[in-house]
């Protein structure tokens, strides 16, 4: 198979193309053709050095795909038992690897593609929609009625969040640098917007929320925002960080946390035990897919760039341009269209 290696911890010209032996499926185990790959900032972290794969995973980046069905492992439901069959397009949430011809992943964390979406544009899918329902809604409790924040609305999963929480019934106040971004924002759903690059943040929010604030902030940017986090919370509200764009050690108002009655909680997905994986993406078929397949969440796709352009897509990542996701697209090339609605 085809895979982009990581020569040495670096910039993106450490990305190189390498001719791997195809992987064989363990028990429990799918095989995968791999039609495209998702860019992730996690991928970034990798290869500079910061974000090393979890023990047993490819050393190559890589956390979600869109493909077929190419082989099952030992143990591997088939289609007479209710389970895959070769050949079936599918999108999964990976430990690592994704940027390959071929990938190998548990049986757990395979969804079926959704029908009706182009199985390339699917790629953008899995993780950041597993992440955003897992900690808007497993970890962050939020209800219809309620209102959320969430920073950075232009992302590869703020810009699912802002989808996801509208469909839930929620009140949704992002952020976006610009107008062109935060229109586009609006587009997705959000409520309000608010221009990061002209206006204060904490003062928009609270004068949209009639100065009570909100009860979730999904929370990208880390320290740097933490503050400002706290002072748009509303009393009981959740913090729930996923990302350190602005770093990672911050000072903590306890006074402030203490008064609002509020929770900070951080998160990662991809070091989540197998089981805790496979229940998340179980729940996700369960209460995002339909969302999903009516049309209400959707992926937002910057750009397909083919595989070996991995370092392109990590330069254009890092310049803070891009909107929604970058695809990588095997060589192979994708079976065009998109997956039946009646399949």
């Amino acid at each position: 198979m085809h895979a982009i290696v990581v020569s040495a911890p670096g910039g993106p010209y450490v990305l190189n193309g390498a001719e791997l032996q195809d992987p064989t499926p363990a028990p429990g185990e799918v095989l995968l053709d791999v039609v495209a790959s998702g860019v992730n900032r996690a991928d970034l972290l990798q290869r500079a050095g910061h974000y090393p794969p979890p023990p047993g995973a490819p050393t190559w980046p890589g956390l979600e795909v869109a493909g077929h069905v190419a082989a099952l492992g030992p143990g591997v439901p088939g289609p007479r038992d209710g389970g895959w069959a070769v050949g079936d397009p599918v999108v999964a949430l990976l430990d690592g690897g994704g940027y390959a011809t071929r990938a190998v992943v548990r049986a757990g964390q395979v969804l079926p593609a959704p029908r009706g979406t182009d199985l390339v544009d699917a790629a953008a899918l899995p993780e950041a929609v597993c992440t955003a329902w897992s900690n808007l809604v497993e970890v962050g409790h939020l209800r219809a009625g309620e209102t959320v924040l969430v920073q950075g609305g232009s992302g590869g999963v703020g810009s699912i969040a802002v989808q996801l929480a509208k469909a839930l019934g929620a009140r949704v106040v992002t952020t976006a640098g610009g107008p062109e971004r935060a229109a586009r924002c609006v587009a997705l759903g959000a409520d309000v917007v608010v221009d990061h690059r002209s206006e204060d943040v904490v003062a928009a929010v609270l004068d949209a929320t009639d100065g009570r604030g909100v009860d979730v902030v999904l929370d990208v940017l880390g320290a740097g925002a933490l503050q400002a986090n706290l002072e748009v919370l509303a009393t009981g509200g959740r913090l729930v960080v996923i990302g350190m764009q602005r770093g990672s050690r911050g000072e903590l108002d306890l006074g402030l946390l203490l008064r609002r009655r509020a929770s900070v909680i951080g998160t990662t997905l991809r070091a989540r035990p197998a089981h805790e994986k496979a229940a998340l993406v179980a729940a996700v078929r369960k209460h995002v897919w339909p969302l999903v397949e009516d049309g209400r969440v959707r992926p937002v796709v910057h750009a397909r760039l083919p595989l070996d352009d991995a370092a392109r897509a990590h330069e254009l990542l890092d310049s803070g341009e891009v909107f929604g996701k970058l695809l990588l697209v095997s060589p192979a090339g994708p079976r065009p269209g998109p997956v039946p609605a009646s399949a």
